[in-house]
């Protein structure tokens, strides 16, 4: 049974519709997966990701794709330049605030209401700015190591390096490096000892089929944010955060878990992990995003109720946030042990 569930699973996220959205602030991809009589889920990946790349480690978790593909249809947003087979596009260089301005653009195009959201790092940042925007429009947010505060001067020199490495040698191995650093812990990078592990291979691939000018005109929109605390202080949609504890990202997340409403925000620090928990610990996103989506009455499929192959259990999760009854409304900052 478990096998045909993976097919299953497979042959859902393989049957995907490519969408291209021209707006005000250029054209944007949109692949929708699943069912459209669904409530929607839409993603944003980090710098130089796409869906691809960012989420299929989460996605192609069993448990995790039923979960999700049972409950929403998906709509991954790309951000401009970074779908598969992408142009240089002629249009200026977007602000963050233009990329926050393109979602409410693609939610009128496919004629959605209220969203359920889920961004890793620059990607959260986005959703996470639209929603502080557009408050009415979302239900929800699953964010992945993200970002609030405009940089650091450590960041933002750190991002001005990468911007001139790719303006003078495209992306190039030290770029590729210095990528690779900001997804993924140590442990999975290797070393002299120790190969690389396979994630990190293969996302080195998709990144040598990115085009540097796109990559720049992302990193420079990120790098030039505004800080948008004071905004998360009035959002009231429930907030589940997750953060490795090896991700230059995760001073950043408890900052944001700090000023965001404590009813209704969970924070999970896993262990062992870099910024890309999405692809690096997948599994140990299931239990809390299971739970968390209880609170809006939602559930996995009674054929994979058993239990998943998640490095956490229960005993590792605060009891606040196992309790359905509190889910959306006492929800405290927990932290994992994988």
């Amino acid at each position: 049974m478990a096998e045909s569930v993976s097919v299953d699973m497979e042959v859902l996220l393989l049957a995907r519709k490519e969408h291209h959205i021209r707006t005000g602030c250029g054209s944007v991809s949109v692949i929708v997966c699943g069912d459209q009589n669904k409530p929607p889920l839409i993603t944003y990946p980090d710098v130089a990701l796409n869906y691809l790349s960012c989420f299929q480690g989460l996605f192609f978790c069993p448990e995790a794709a039923s979960l999700l593909l049972h409950n929403f249809c998906i709509y991954h947003i790309c951000p401009p330049g970074h779908e598969v087979s992408a142009v240089c596009p002629d249009d200026p260089i977007p602000s963050a605030e233009d990329l926050a301005n393109q979602i409410i653009e693609v939610l009128n195009y496919f004629r959605l209401g209220a969203v359920m959201c889920m961004g890793a790092s620059a990607g959260a940042y986005i959703l996470s700015l639209f929603a502080t925007k557009y408050r009415e429009r979302v239900v929800g947010l699953i964010l992945v190591s993200p970002l609030c505060k405009a940089p650091s001067w450590t960041e933002w020199f750190y991002n001005k390096m990468m911007s001139n490495l790719l303006y003078f040698y495209g992306v190039c191995g030290v770029l590729k490096e210095c990528l690779l650093q900001r997804y993924f812990s140590k442990e999975v990078r290797g070393d002299a000892e120790f190969p690389e592990s396979e994630i990190v291979q293969a996302c080195r691939k998709l990144l040598d089929e990115r085009k540097s000018i796109n990559i720049f005109r992302f990193l420079q929109a990120i790098n030039e944010r505004p800080d948008i605390t004071e905004g998360l202080k009035r959002l009231k949609c429930r907030t589940l955060i997750f953060v490795g504890d090896s991700s230059p990202f995760h001073s950043e997340a408890i900052h944001m878990t700090s000023k965001l409403d404590r009813r209704y925000t969970a924070l999970v620090e896993v262990q062992g992990c870099g910024s890309m928990v999405t692809e690096e610990q997948p599994y140990a996103m299931l239990v809390p995003m299971e739970n968390f989506l209880k609170g809006y009455g939602m559930y996995r499929p009674s054929y994979l109720s058993g239990s998943p192959k998640s490095p956490l259990s229960p005993s590792c999760i605060s009891p606040e946030l196992l309790s359905p009854e509190s889910m959306g409304l006492k929800l405290k900052p927990i932290k994992t042990r994988v």
